[in-house]
């Protein structure tokens, strides 16, 4: 295991009655970025803060560059936090916040002088550490924060939710940044993100969590174009998520009928009649009379501009759709008839969800 390197395995955590994580086993590669993706309450910052030594595990192992470190205090485990709310000393300068582990850890002033100067141009902070924290928009404190943390050059970095205090031109602009800093430090990162966008944009793999388990890892394409439980798909905006049984499988193809009465073409995925099963369909896949094995009769119910696209919920008998285009709605019209259209391919199995008790 090399340096940077971490191991989760079988990691448990109660507080009280609530499980909040419940046997995670996770590998992490040197420096790879690594993001606990999962709403409020799934588990994830629980998750991190054990790998920082902040909470410690009813049961499992956290390895660290091949180290097990799962009984040592924070100061003696290799890494460094960057916190949601940056938590920098107000009595002290940009530099003097950033100095301040390496001052604790005895270093001569003249290397803690050029480690500070190093780290504030990594953050392109350079020349800026005598500037009063206060005097500091947003996103300069959390370059600030960054450049404390990685200053003291830990084998793995964790961030929780570091830009969720920030608004969204900021948050876009200091994921570039992070970004940027990951490639050029090098070190394993692990970042906890509830924004599904923050995630895909940042990532080498994901793990979604629910309910304090791992529900699936894999790079942001794999999770989002073939995101493997009812709840992955759902918070990554699969929205059309419908129950089905088979009606007939063949070779590459199968028919499903949904609950409320839709006959869809599909993959087979080795089904057989009379299965029932759980499927998906993105937004952005379905088109109004475009190609595809599947055209399903709709009225339009109503509509939504998000800028870069529209989206609309289409009532298709017992069932009810949402159809992403790109524009301002091409001139539609709600009560107008419409014809849903998207390929066989188009149509994702999901696997049962454990979180809601399902086998």
């Amino acid at each position: 295991m090399g340096r940077g390197a971490v191991s989760l395995r079988g990691v448990r955590k109660s507080f009280g009655d609530v499980a909040a994580v419940r046997d995670v086993s996770l590998e992490v590669a040197p420096g790879e970025f690594v993001t606990l993706l999962g709403p409020s309450g799934c588990g994830k910052t629980t998750l991190l803060r054990i790998l920082a030594g902040l909470e410690t595990p009813d049961a499992g192992a956290v390895l660290i560059s091949g180290r097990d470190v799962s009984a040592d205090p924070p100061h003696r485990r290799p890494v460094n936090t960057v916190f949601q709310h940056y938590a920098l000393f107000p009595h002290r300068t940009v530099g003097g916040n950033v100095a301040f582990g390496l001052e604790m850890g005895g270093r001569p002033r003249a290397e803690i002088d050029a480690r500070v100067e190093r780290a504030l141009e990594m953050v392109r902070m350079a020349g800026l550490g005598g500037r009063r924290v206060d005097q500091l928009s947003g996103g300069e404190r959390q370059r600030v924060a960054l450049a404390r943390a990685v200053v003291l050059e830990p084998e793995v970095l964790l961030l929780d939710e570091p830009m969720s205090a920030l608004d969204r031109k900021l948050r876009e602009e200091m994921r570039a940044e992070v970004k940027a800093l990951h490639r050029r430090l090098g070190t394993t990162f692990v970042f906890v993100t509830h924004d599904q966008e923050e995630a895909l944009a940042l990532s080498d793999r994901i793990a979604v969590m629910n309910a304090g388990r791992v529900e699936q890892v894999g790079s942001p394409a794999e999770v989002y174009e073939r995101p493997r439980t009812r709840f992955v798909a759902d918070f990554l905006a699969v929205r059309n998520v419908l129950e089905a049984e088979v009606e007939t499988a063949e070779g590459d193809a199968a028919v499903l009928r949904t609950e409320g009465g839709l006959r869809l073409r599909a993959l087979s995925w080795g089904l057989v009649a009379g299965e029932r099963l759980w499927i998906g369909v993105r937004p952005e896949r379905m088109a109004f009379d475009g190609p595809g094995e599947n055209r399903i009769a709709g009225v339009l119910e109503a509509w939504q501009f998000l800028g870069d696209r529209s989206e609309w919920r289409v009532r298709a008998g017992a069932e009810v759709l949402t159809v992403a285009e790109p524009g301002a709605g091409n001139g539609r019209r709600t009560g107008e008839a419409v014809t849903v259209t998207f390929p066989a391919a188009a149509v994702l199995r999901l696997q049962a969800d454990p979180s809601r008790g399902e086998p």
